[in-house]
This record gives C-alpha cells, structure tokens and sequence, in this order.
C-alpha cells in the first residue's frame, strides 16, 4: 500500500512515497521515491521573524507540484507537517491558509514534542544488552529532538532551539546548550546503558562519507574526524572537491558540531544511523491513520 508524507523543514522541503508492508507481525516502510527541495525558510524566519514573500512563493510552487505528483502516483493517504521555522514565523497561519486555499494541501504546524514523536514511530531498533534505552536524536535546521525509550516505549521526550540553520545564524543562546545538557544529565546513572540513534540528511552523509555505511553507524572518533576535516575546506571546497551539494555543504559542520557535543554529555562512543527522520515517521502514522479509518488530525 502507497503512502505519501510531506515535511515542510527549516532547511528543505521534502516529499516522501512509501510502500508499506506488514511482515512477522512489524510494519515495514520502503521508500518508493523522496523529492527534497531547499528553499530555507529558516535563512528569512532566524533573520527577520516571517517567511517573505518570495519564500511564499517557492513554497507555493513546490506544494503545486507535489500536489501534481501526488495526483500522479495516487497514494492511499498523505500527511503534511510544518517544523520548527513554521513555528516560530509570525506569519505562519497566513502561510498555512494560503497553501490550503491556493493549492489544496492541508498542513499541520506541529510542536516539537510532537516532531520527536512522529520521528520515533518508525522505530525498529531492538535492543540488546547492555543497552537499557534507545535515544533517538534527530537534528534539524531549526531545532534537535531528542526521545528516550525504553522496552515498553517513550520514556521522555524533548525539543531544542538547536539546529543547523539556526548554528549558521548565530542565532543559538547558549543558555540553549545548558538546556539540553541538563535535560540529558537527568538521565546520568543510565549512560553507558543508552544506545544513540541519529536522524537528520546530515548524520547520514558524514556516516556515509566517514562511518560504516554497511553496519549504519559511526564512531563518535570518526565523527570528530569528519568534523576537523570538513571545518577546515572552504564552501567551496566542500562542494567541488567532496562533491556535497551547496545545501548541505555548509550545515553538515554545525550537525557533527550537535552530535559530538550530545555524545560527549552522555558519554557514548558511538551513534547509530539508520536512515530515519519525521517524513519516515509520517508515513507510518499515515498508515496506522488509515488502519483505524478516521480523521489524520487525531495523532496531534
């Protein structure tokens, strides 16, 4: 059965398909095609408060054309969230209503607890011992969500004011930073008993370029290393040299910036990446939606 999800980032907008299955009693997802398109809402929203206007309209014209793809590829049902720059934006519910009227695409704005949410239902990590819990860190352009779980699910749950975009600002308090390491202290007598899972296009490139991409995971020294090297090229360089793309050449820094700092505080040596983020955890919520046969808007 084909689902469809749609993430209106702070870095890019994404569109996702997806053929879900059932097997040995566990929902599985396997993406079908992504669309992922840059507009950076984030680069007007951490600067000047709102989504100009000429943001507007390359949101708008993205949307049509998801539309268009969706009419095309006629997924069973399609979820369509906001993030962390649609939070903030002192326009947002114009843009909301625009899309809607202009497009036919509803979309939900949602909270950054429900963003760490949606993000852990594609869960399929099992855990062995020694591990006690799974945290699941999934850094964005314009916040990082960090959920703690254990064998009988969500045990806490929280989103930052920390990402990418936001890094490339200057626009992080570093009262920001003592946030989110205090949060992770709460759980100090369980590290070393806490298994990393990382999400995010920019986990998934440095493991790609430094870590094992065959077992999906990366050592917290390889990680360092990818940050020293990547800090010291140019833009330029990143792009013509490691052939990264200019979207993702400049925020892949800060990430392995909030990835180390996180490892660092929970004292874990390795984090594991596979391949998750909130359009995957879209996707299943828009499955489990389809199964009870009732209105998208009961998982928010």
């Amino acid at each position: 059965m084909l689902f469809a999800s749609i993430d209106i980032g702070t870095n890019a907008v994404r569109l996702l398909f997806s053929n879900v299955y059932l097997r040995d009693e566990q929902i599985y997802a396997e993406k079908a095609s992504i669309i992922r398109i840059p507009i950076r809402l984030g680069e007007d929203v951490f600067s000047i408060n709102y989504i100009s206007e000429e943001k507007i309209d390359l949101l708008l014209k993205t949307m049509r054309a998801f539309k268009l793809l969706m009419d095309v590829y006629r997924p069973l049902s399609y979820i369509a969230c906001a993030t962390a720059a649609m939070r903030e934006a002192s326009n947002s519910d114009e843009v909301v209503r625009r899309i809607k009227e202009e497009v036919g695409i509803d979309i939900k704005v949602i909270s950054g607890k429900e963003e760490a949410d949606i993000v852990t239902a594609s869960n399929h990590v099992v855990l062995k011992e020694p591990f006690k819990y799974k945290m699941y860190v999934d850094v964005g352009g314009g916040s990082t969500e960090i959920s703690l779980l254990n064998h009988q699910g969500l045990v806490a749950s929280k989103s930052f004011k920390i990402g990418t975009i936001r890094y490339l600002k200057n626009k992080i308090d570093e009262k920001e930073w003592a946030k989110m390491q205090d949060w992770l202290l709460e759980f100090k007598k369980d590290f070393g008993k806490i298994y990393l899972v990382g999400s995010g296009g920019n986990i998934n490139k440095i493991t790609k370029m430094y870590g094992n991409r065959d077992a999906f995971m990366i050592e917290k020294e390889e990680l360092m290393k990818a940050y020293e090297q990547l800090s010291k090229l140019t833009l330029a360089d990143r792009i013509e040299m490691l052939g990264l793309r200019p979207d993702r050449a400049d925020v892949i820094v800060p990430a392995a910036i909030i990835f180390i700092k996180i490892m660092t505080w929970i004292r874990t040596e390795v984090v594991y990446v596979p391949k998750i983020g909130l359009a995957d955890g879209l996707i299943y919520k828009g499955y489990y939606e389809y199964l009870k046969n009732s209105p998208v808007e009961k998982f928010f």
